[in-house]
């Protein structure tokens, strides 16, 4: 279910992805299931639409965490998985938005320094017995280095699961992420009694207290609680439970919709 939502978003899945330096998409994924720990993830990889499928198959086929690069498009090819040709991930809009962001340096610091919401697609889940999974994908940030890695293929950074305490997907400066392992911390405040809005909050500030970084994440706990927090200017978010869609998009915005029988 996970990965049938992340799929059909076209903003960052793949087709729509931010561009690198060479004006190429490199993809990173993430999934983690919480009831066994059991988790794949794919770094840098090219021509690979999906790149939530590729990490789920490095976790249920190899015996491995996380593949890069070519080594992780080798492995998409030897289990069929369908590769895309690159000018079919790249838009035209990405495609402007690198012509106007010619050096990392610049593309970087103006999209971090607005403090605006950033390009990971995340998603958490919990079960009726309480299983916790999550997933997250991204293309980075415009204008990246070759190569460059973020928090997001990174476990317990860009997400976490465990049954004990809950599942995370983050999104933000991938850095700073980085550097406070922000998926991890959340949960580490759960485990000492925090609810989950209180432990996303608090690893929240803590990275902006420590290395100024903004960013955002969305958390379950194996009870059903959930939390959609961000020190962006915004974040797009949406969280079902029971027969009530919740969402929103601006700091303490919280919507609600009936979700048809």
């Amino acid at each position: 279910m996970v990965e049938e939502r992340f799929e059909t978003n076209k903003q960052r899945m793949g087709h729509g992805a931010a561009l690198n330096t060479d004006g190429e998409v490199e993809l990173d994924a993430i999934v983690m299931d919480g009831r066994t720990l059991a988790c794949g993830a794919v770094s840098s990889v090219q021509n690979i639409a999906n790149p939530v499928s590729l990490a789920r198959a490095v976790m249920e086929k190899t015996s491995h965490v996380m593949l890069t690069s070519r080594g992780a498009n080798q492995f998409a090819e030897s289990i069929g998985v369908t590769t895309v040709p690159t000018d079919k991930l790249v838009t035209e809009y990405e495609r402007k938005e690198w012509e106007k962001r010619k050096t990392y340096v610049t593309g970087v610091m103006e999209e971090f320094n607005s403090q605006w919401a950033h390009d990971t697609v995340g998603a958490v889940a919990v079960d009726s017995a309480g299983n916790v999974a999550c997933a997250t994908s991204t293309g980075g940030i415009r204008n990246k280095m070759v190569g460059r890695v973020g928090d997001c293929p990174v476990i317990g950074s860009g997400g976490y699961a465990d049954n004990f305490s809950g599942a995370v997907s983050c999104t933000g400066h991938g850095e700073s992420i980085l550097k406070v392992t922000l998926a991890r911390l959340i949960l580490s405040h759960i485990e000492q009694g925090k609810s989950v809005a209180d432990a996303s909050q608090l690893s929240l500030k803590h990275m902006g207290d420590r290395v100024r970084g903004a960013g955002g994440a969305i958390v379950v706990s194996p009870s059903g609680q959930w939390a959609a927090t961000f020190t962006t200017e915004r974040m797009a978010w949406a969280a079902v439970e029971h027969d009530v869609l919740w969402y929103g998009l601006d700091p303490n915005e919280k919507l609600q919709e009936k979700l048809a029988q």
